[in-house]
């Protein structure tokens, strides 16, 4: 069997942090079956949000929204954020769309996920 990692970045890992222990060991417990699946499936039970050739997945857990991606060892986490935080952020868009697509199409949002991909790279 291939190894498989679930690989934080460093701003997905502070977010992690910042909950309360509850919390963390709940949305780590959701984890468990995702090797299988990343491996084995197209990932169409998750969100997709595509941009120039860029694929991020929306893994739902609770009011949080994980977002990551494929990679050659597993997964890469990019964010943790509350669901209210995404709410807000598309009541302030003012798209009538679904979230996934609101995101898809807002340059914020990436804006968002390459701010976590800086900061890595910084590290």
């Amino acid at each position: 069997m291939r190894l498989f990692q679930i690989i934080f970045n460093p701003t997905s890992a502070a977010e992690l942090a910042r909950m309360p222990r509850e919390l963390q060991l709940e949305i780590l417990g959701q984890f468990r079956g995702l090797p299988q699946e990343v491996m084995s499936t197209d990932l169409e039970r998750f969100g997709k949000l595509r941009r120039e050739g860029r694929m991020l997945h929306r893994f739902r857990i609770g009011d949080y929204r994980v977002y990551f991606e494929r990679h050659e060892l597993g997964v890469v986490v990019h964010r943790i954020l509350s669901r209210n935080t995404l709410k807000d952020f598309q009541f302030r868009s003012s798209l009538p769309m679904g979230e996934d697509e609101a995101l898809q199409e807002n340059p914020q949002f990436w804006e968002l996920i390459e701010a976590a991909k800086s900061a890595t790279a910084k590290n």
